[in-house]
């Protein structure tokens, strides 16, 4: 089945009449998803032109009355959820029980933002001078361009698009080239809610949907003047790329990128939480997010026995596609993706004290050979200086080290370029505190697992994981709106501020 781009209300065909093929990475040959478009920059121009023409109408349809579609658009969500998530499961890989999670959130984000059209609130304060009245007011930027990953193809692309058209702005959405049919589902309903709570008063070009190849797509979204704003979720390499053009054409650009999270374990702390914790933050999503716990930092004195406990548990771990019962682990998105996880393990191999104690290979038994499965790692005797300790691999790979008190554990947690997400389990509320504020990461979880993020909180990280910027909760709309301070002298006589005044 072909798929195509919406651009200005219309679904239509690339102007390169060129298509990819989005295939099940658990069974690669077989099923074969669709057809996406390979957009040009014809494309891309022309679905900025209509963003920049529909603003001016959609920037005066009332706030509330945006984030009324997007109340319609989580009441379809809702209706669709199990079809969302199955498909959804075919085309990601990871297991149906996660995508339904990764629909939901998308639902949780669409009521969240559509209640937010009613609470986009100003600040207003007193002025220094008499017969004067100081106000200020949010107003939406222009056109916004979203660009978002193949991990959480429903989720993320929803914690940036809602936010943006509740404030106002218009978009066009480059979505991940291994995930693109998710992206047309949400299109689909996107359009769908317009046109329901719009009825005639429909403005085509709102939301425009522009498959294609980020050299091309995510390029020229860069390169158009047009585009007033970037929100990126993807690896620190691109996320340099586009904040180093976005910044010289003075565009407002948003980064979430890479993490290396950890999570550390006392010898206080509730054993059997804190293994269930690392088993879904390591190898749920297959260790495909930006949140994955990469490392698990131990207490010395209870270093050996939780891994003991946590190798037996790990082997009774079933990989298998997604949407079949039983399966805990599903593929990695794409053959090389599996090959760059396979890389990561020969270096850990190489290391000079690292411990590989299970997993490390492709896993092709029976119908596992049918596409890009790899079996859970776990290296051991891990120090902080090695490759494997520092670098996101973004697969089912996990470090594990030693430390000797909770200064040292923090001190590992923190040692690498990326601040993400944290966790420490400990029954030490002192311990608990000083890690809430010596950990450097924008997200620190207490007796719970490095994922796990709730739609109305802020999302985001420090150091080389963004910008500054959030996604989620009420701190995402700072990005998508600016501040317009207004001031109103009913004095009738000029007031010259602070030179009158003082």
């Amino acid at each position: 089945m072909e798929f195509q781009n919406l651009i200005n209300g219309v679904w239509k065909n690339s102007a390169s009449g060129k298509f990819s093929e989005n295939r099940n990475p658990a069974n690669w040959n077989d099923d074969l998803i669709g057809m996406f478009p390979l957009s040009t920059e014809a494309d891309v121009n022309e679905a900025v032109d209509a963003a920049k023409e529909a603003f001016k109408k959609w920037r005066l349809v009332p706030a509330p009355k945006r984030g009324d579609v997007l109340k319609v658009v989580g009441d379809i969500m809702v209706e669709r959820k199990d079809e969302i998530a199955f498909e959804m499961t075919r085309e990601m890989g990871k297991v149906i029980a996660e995508t339904k999670g990764d629909t939901q959130e998308g639902i949780d984000t669409a009521f969240y933002a559509a209640s937010e059209g009613r609470r986009l609130f100003g600040y207003n304060a007193p002025s220094e001078l008499y017969n004067k009245m100081n106000l200020s007011f949010r107003i939406p930027i222009g056109v916004g361009g979203i660009i978002t990953p193949w991990n959480f193809p429903m989720a993320i692309p929803t914690w940036k698009i809602f936010p943006a058209l509740v404030c106002g702005n218009t978009v066009v959405f480059k979505p991940a080239e291994l995930t693109p049919k998710t992206a047309n589902t949400l299109v689909h309903i996107i359009d769908e809610a317009m046109r329901i709570v719009l009825g005639k008063d429909y403005i085509p070009g709102v939301i425009n949907l522009v498959h294609g190849k980020g050299s091309v797509v995510g390029e020229c979204l860069l390169a158009n003047k047009n585009v007033d704003l970037i929100s990126f979720t993807g690896s620190t390499l691109v996320g340099r790329r586009i904040n180093e053009v976005g910044g010289r054409e003075l565009k407002r650009v948003s980064l979430e990128l890479g993490g290396k999270n950890a999570q550390i374990v006392m010898d206080d702390a509730n054993m059997d939480l804190a293994l269930d914790a690392v088993l879904w933050g390591a190898f749920g999503t297959t260790g495909q997010r930006c949140t994955a716990t990469s490392r698990l930092i131990l207490h010395k004195n209870i270093h050996d026995k939780f891994i003991e406990k946590l190798l037996e548990r790990v082997k009774k771990l079933k990989l298998g596609y997604g949407n079949e019962k039983g399966v805990d682990v599903g593929p990695c998105v794409s053959e090389s993706q599996r090959e760059t996880v396979d890389e990561y393990v020969k270096i850990g191999l190489n290391e000079d004290k690292a411990k590989m104690i299970t997993g490390g290979e492709k896993a092709t038994e029976g119908n596992l050979a049918k596409g890009w499965f790899y079996k859970p790692t776990i290296f051991t005797d891990v120090t902080p200086d090695m490759r494997i300790a520092k670098e996101e691999i973004f697969g089912p790979v996990l470090s594990v080290l030693k430390c000797n008190d909770l200064d040292e554990g923090v001190k590992i947690l923190n040692g690498t370029e990326y601040g993400l997400s944290s966790s420490i389990f400990t029954n030490n509320v002192n311990d608990a505190f000083r890690a809430v504020r010596d950990i450097e990461a924008g997200i620190t979880y207490i007796n719970g697992a490095t994922i796990g993020a709730e739609a109305h909180m802020p999302f985001g990280g420090v150091k080389a994981t963004g910008n500054g910027h959030r996604e989620g909760g009420w701190t995402v709309y700072d990005f998508y709106s600016e501040w317009k301070a207004v001031y109103i002298d009913y004095s009738g006589k000029l007031q010259r501020a602070q030179i009158d005044n003082y």
